[in-house]
């Protein structure tokens, strides 16, 4: 099969849209049949949403869709699955596993969630205990997993779960695919600052997962779950957004509309943090153009580490400018979302959420010590428990 080019896309387009015209072909309809014209994502294989195409032609295909007034696949609500499952079922799953999830996850038919986290395993994740025993040609699991974005609305997840305790923390880790409708498994909310609950605990008793459903050879599954942070840390802080997008937009908006507002300070600052989102920006921009020559590197972190830093800092001028206004918050109400709207909502939501950003995804200062040592290659920190065996680790 030749690779297209940018014309040979155009025109595949042309002949889906042609096929399936937007305005008379349903929602999900259309994606099934954008996926599998490899219109999908189209630096995957064939058959499995792609074309084998250079990843920088994806506009060229998007453009024409949008222009089309075509459907996307809401991108927001199943970040989990595009921006990390996908990825690590690409590179680690059988032809069988890759036929099973791809398609409903792109679609969107199968939303997902990250089970990595515990209460005693953020930041050093893989001091985790969460226990999968082999059964037959199944994996017992049981433990708790904390801070799950989506488990409330999850069909499958990405587990990671210890299944040899004799072996030193990173070593006695294997990774699953856990469906979330299998008995044991629980959610329950967390509420957050904003009111919402975004987030869930998940608690795992007696889960049985075939071992059909593991991603990677038994005891690697901290070399899986590289694939999935990087690829994580890449898809927050690299998300492709127009000039003016994200958080500096409607400080921006404000200060050309609400010129009362305006004090010299604060024109300083948002002039600074203009500059320096426009950066961030074109550094995304870079980083996804460096994603054609293979798998997203530590440079992912440092992308994380500046849209934390910059959401937070951006948000607290934003409260400053509107003055009184920005105490207010719009509603407390005790909800589960199914997305994170930092935009569509007021400022103060914008304030408190931003400050999980820090937390999320990696914590800042896990990120500094990755850029550190993997970008900048300085000497890496004492690590006294590398070679212990888990079982005897201090708890």
């Amino acid at each position: 099969m030749t690779t297209p080019d940018a014309a040979g896309l155009r025109r595949r387009t042309q002949e889906l849209l042609a096929a399936h015209p937007p305005a008379t072909t349903g929602r999900t309809e259309f994606l099934r049949a954008r996926f599998d014209a490899g219109l999908a994502w189209v630096h995957y294989p064939a058959g499995l949403g792609g074309l084998d195409a250079p990843r920088s032609l994806q506009p060229v295909v998007d453009a024409e869709l949008a222009a089309a007034g075509a459907p996307d696949n809401d991108p927001r609500r199943i970040g989990i699955g595009l921006g990390m499952a996908a990825p690590t079922v690409l590179g680690y799953g059988t032809d069988e596993q890759k036929q099973r999830f791809l398609r409903p996850l792109w679609v969107g038919e199968e939303v997902w969630c990250q089970l990595f986290s515990e209460p005693g395993a953020g930041s050093d994740l893989a001091a985790l205990g969460t226990r999968a025993v082999r059964d037959g040609e199944d994996w017992v699991v049981d433990g708790q997993k904390v801070w799950t974005s989506s488990a409330h609305l999850a069909r499958w997840a990405i587990l990671i779960a210890r299944t040899d305790p004799d072996l030193p923390k990173h070593r006695g880790i294997s990774y699953f695919i856990c469906d979330m409708t299998d008995p044991g498994v629980e959610v329950r909310p967390l509420r957050q600052i904003t009111g919402e609950a975004e987030f869930n605990e998940v608690f795992l008793t007696g889960v049985r997962i075939p071992d059909s459903r593991r991603l990677g050879r038994v005891g690697e599954g901290w070399k899986v779950a590289q694939t999935t942070l990087m690829n994580e840390r890449v898809s927050i802080g690299g998300a492709r957004i127009p000039r003016e997008g994200g958080m500096i937009g409607p400080v921006a908006r404000t200060w050309r509309e609400r010129p009362e507002l305006r004090t010299h300070d604060l024109h300083q600052r948002l002039l600074t943090l203009w500059v320096e989102a426009e950066v961030a920006r074109l550094t995304g921009t870079r980083l996804r153009q460096q994603l054609v020559a293979g798998q997203p590197g530590p440079e992912g972190s440092g992308m994380k580490l500046a849209f934390a830093r910059l959401n937070q800092e951006i948000s607290g001028l934003e409260v400053e400018l509107l003055g009184e206004e920005g105490l207010l918050y719009d509603d407390w109400t005790m909800r589960r979302p199914e997305l994170v709207d930092f935009t569509g909502r007021d400022a103060g939501y914008r304030y408190l959420r931003s400050k999980g950003n820090s937390i999320e995804g990696g914590t800042s200062e896990v990120l500094l010590n990755i850029v550190a040592e993997r970008v900048l290659g300085l000497p890496a920190e004492p690590r006294n428990d590398k070679d212990v065996p888990w079982k005897d680790l201090a708890r």
